[in-house]
This record gives C-alpha cells, structure tokens and sequence, in this order.
C-alpha cells in the first residue's frame, strides 16, 4: 500500500488518539477552528512548514513506531531536518552488520552500478523533454569503472545540466542558487526521505554510505540511492515551472505538486510501480546485495 505524505502549512496542533492522528487547525481569517483525523498506519511522511505546529510527543513516537519520516522546514520554508525510526526490520543488527563488513570492491561495485543507472536516466530524460542526443552520456554510462574512479558522474552532469534548461541563461545547479534551485532542492528533500525511510524498512544504516562519507550528514547511504531517482523529481520540476511560469517561490500550490513525488509513476523491473514501492524494491536488493545474497541492485529506467 502507498503510505500518504501529509504536509502542514499552516499553525495546527497535531496529537494522536485512538491510533488517529488528530488535526486541530486554529482559526484563520474568516475560517473556523477545524479538527479531522487520519489513521497513522497511512502515513508515510509528514511534512511540518510551519513555525506556529505543535505536535505531542506521543504522536512522534507513533509516527516514528509506524516506519513514519518526519521531516521539519525552516522560516524559509526549505527542509532542515528529518526524523527517523530506530528500528525499521526484524533482523535488523544482522544487517547492521552485513553492511559494516561489506567489502571495499563491493562498495565500489555498487557505486559503478549507481552511477550507470543516474547517467543512463539522465540521459532517457534529456532525450525525452529535449529530443536531445545523448549517445556522449550513454558511452559514460558504460565506461564507469568500479568507484567511479575516472569521474564519469561529474562529466555527465555537467552536460546534463548544461542541457536541461535551455530557456534559463547560465543555470548552475548549487543549493543556494538562484530559481529553480529552490524547486529542485525541496523536491530532493522529499526523495531523500522516502530513500531513508525505505532503507530503515530494509533494515539498514542511512549514515554509512557506499560512496558519500561526508562526517556530518547522517544520511550518506540515502543520498547514495537516491541518484538515479533525481531524473523522476528533475522531471517532475520542469512540468510544475510550466505549470507555474511566472512563479519562483515555493507557493503552497508548488509544494503542493511536489510532495507527489512518493507517487510517482518508474519502470522497475520491467514493471510500473510507484516511486515509494520502487525505492523499498531497491533498498531490498541492496540489503541482499551486502548478504551476499546478489550482486546486482535493483533500480528504476526511465
């Protein structure tokens, strides 16, 4: 079942009764006091963009108990935080510990089919929105050696991004950039979470990465196998900038659109799935990947 990813915008108080979350919104406007339940156990992340949210501790706990990401915003309204439950599987210490005595060739390995599989959906998305020729991007997908060692992600990037946006003079894509930066970077917020979350539910670390080992981020294995899924919200924020031509900021709409990306349609083995399925398929594979079970990981195709 599709979990639903909530998001609240507005001063609330969120508490919890009888396994219901319990939405109070206060009176705004002209707009009475306001309550409505949701069950918990459909909930897959909640969005709190508001400084005016109140939400109980045993709310969090529940959320947290039900394999629920909490993800927190700032003023700006640009996620700054997310929470995580401790526990996501049965056996979760034996693959705790798989994933610490993976090999250093395996890693790499994995890393070189990550890489593959981003360039090659790079590419199948320039070609797609641009009717692009991207037989350059295809040749570096199948030169990637194992780690990446020659840096053929940078090199495919670079042209990617130098193609996506033709109407936009000179765009860099950098996480205080200038419009549509603020676009992309929620909507990869959200896909980091719903990795996150699959990974927990796979029974593994979100901090220890195959590639990323940056000591201050607590989600490098997310942002490792969240790559080759960028093309899907990359996708996804053009089609909303068309929707919203004359609109930079993140409008209540806007984010709107964007919290769809855990529903969005991906080819996974050969199959249509949504994206929050396709991300546990693949976070599965890689637990198999790190018992030695398989050595392939399980990824979508545009």
């Amino acid at each position: 079942m599709i979990k639903r990813t909530l998001c609240f915008s507005n001063p609330a108080y969120l508490s919890m009764k009888n396994r219901q979350l319990v939405v109070r919104l206060e009176k705004h406007d002209n707009e009475p006091e306001r309550t409505a339940t949701i069950p918990i156990e459909d909930i897959g992340i909640v969005v709190l963009d508001c400084q005016q949210i109140t939400i109980t501790h045993g709310l969090m706990a529940a959320l947290l108990d039900n394999n629920a990401s909490v993800i927190t915003c700032d003023e700006r309204h640009m996620p700054v935080g997310l929470m995580l439950p401790l526990e996501g599987h049965t056996v979760q210490s034996e693959r705790f510990q798989d994933q610490l005595t993976a090999s250093v060739p395996l890693r790499k390995q994995l890393w070189q089919q990550t890489v593959q599989q981003k360039i090659l959906n790079q590419a199948a998305l320039l070609r797609e929105l641009h009717d692009c020729e991207t037989g350059n991007m295809q040749q570096w997908a199948s030169d990637v050696h194992s780690g990446d060692s020659t840096n053929l992600e940078g090199r495919a990037a670079a042209f990617y991004w130098g193609q996506l946006l033709p109407d936009i003079d000179h765009f860099t894509r950098e996480r205080e950039g200038n419009y549509p930066n603020n676009l992309f970077n929620y909507g990869y917020a959200i896909l980091r979470a719903v990795i996150a979350r699959a990974l927990v539910s796979s029974g593994l670390l979100p901090t220890l990465g195959i590639h990323h080992h940056n000591r201050y981020n607590a989600y490098c294995l997310a942002d490792d196998i969240m790559e080759p899924y960028r093309p899907y919200v990359d996708r996804l924020v053009i089609q909303t900038m068309h929707q919203y031509p004359d609109i930079e900021d993140l409008t209540p709409d806007i984010k709107r659109t964007l919290l769809t990306i855990p529903t969005l349609e991906v080819r996974i083995n050969g199959q249509r799935s949504p994206l929050m399925v396709a991300a546990s398929q693949t976070t599965a594979s890689l637990a198999r990947c790190f018992s030695g079970e398989i050595r392939k990981l399980t990824y979508p195709e545009m």
